[in-house]
């Protein structure tokens, strides 16, 4: 079972070895992420007020990190990023972190559901959202990732 913790930049020094460990978390053996997503993501934090990422943690580890991309588009979609350190992979964490996100935003004034996109040939990520009830809305071509899936879950 996934816990979401909300990220802070405590949290961001800590996995990219600038401080000590925090709440007694523990990280796996090769980070959660590359350290350009994580400079990326701790830089997101300080644009906000509301909180925006979380890390997953499954028997006291971060296994992934999950976030919103911004605040609800013209149609009242959030868009959501998430991903799993690779060791940690294929146990069901994504999927019960999105799941998480989907009761955390729920009933938000504005928002109407959430949206995510991910790569044609990622089809662990396919099943995460549609474990989650998103549906295929369509595609487009991004001219460093090549042609992205757009999922939708809609309230």
């Amino acid at each position: 079972m996934i816990t979401l913790i909300e990220a802070t930049d405590v949290h961001f020094a800590w996995m990219l070895g600038e401080a000590t460990r925090p709440d007694g978390l523990q990280l796996p053996p090769d980070g959660v992420e590359s350290p350009g997503v994580l400079r990326w993501l701790r830089r997101g934090l300080a644009n906000v007020a509301t909180p925006c990422c979380w890390l997953m943690v499954a028997d006291g580890g971060v296994v992934g990190l999950c976030s919103f991309k911004g605040g609800p588009d013209e149609g009242g979609f959030v868009e959501i990023g998430y991903g799993v350190a690779a060791e940690r992979r294929r146990r069901g964490h994504a999927t019960d972190a999105i799941a998480c996100l989907l009761d955390r935003v729920r009933g938000q004034p504005g928002v109407t559901g959430l949206m995510a996109e991910t790569a044609v040939d990622n089809i662990a990520s396919s099943r995460v959202l549609e474990a989650n009830g998103f549906m295929r809305a369509g595609s487009r071509i991004d001219p460093a990732d090549g042609e992205l899936l757009i999922w939708r879950r809609v309230f």
